[in-house]
């Protein structure tokens, strides 16, 4: 991916899964997370449960900001689908967004929900 590098982002979010919802919660994921794989522009998508702490996290990675913006606009059906289970405990945001991507994250995520940036230093990406 050499020379879009300082483009790519990585979110990563966490889920509160809500009590008694937990295969719900998974099979609304595993539904999304097939339709991101066949028809997503994410790069990379991974969940992980605590089922101890009753904590989903997810991490996405983005080529760019239009990447962003594509997959709202396929997904929001699936998104919807997976909100009905939980709540956003936390979004990280890793990389440089651009100002209309931060701001629908902003937007989105209410002013409840801690939102962090923090900006790329130093990295590479390898596949194969």
């Amino acid at each position: 991916m050499s020379g879009t590098d300082e483009t790519v982002l990585l979110f990563r979010n966490t889920m509160a899964i809500t009590d008694g919802h937990l295969e719900a919660f998974r099979d609304a994921i595993a539904r999304a997370v097939e339709f991101a794989e066949r028809h997503g522009p994410q790069l990379m998508v991974q969940t992980f449960i605590d089922e101890e702490r009753m904590l989903a996290h997810s991490f996405q990675l983005y080529r760019d900001s239009d990447a962003v913006r594509l997959h709202w606009k396929l997904a929001d059906p699936y998104i919807q689908d997976v909100m009905e289970h939980c709540r956003v405990e936390h979004f990280e945001v890793f990389g440089e967004p651009d100002a209309d991507v931060a701001a629908g994250l902003r937007s989105s995520l209410g002013e409840q929900t801690p939102l962090a940036f923090s900006p790329r230093v130093a990295g590479f990406l390898r596949f194969g």
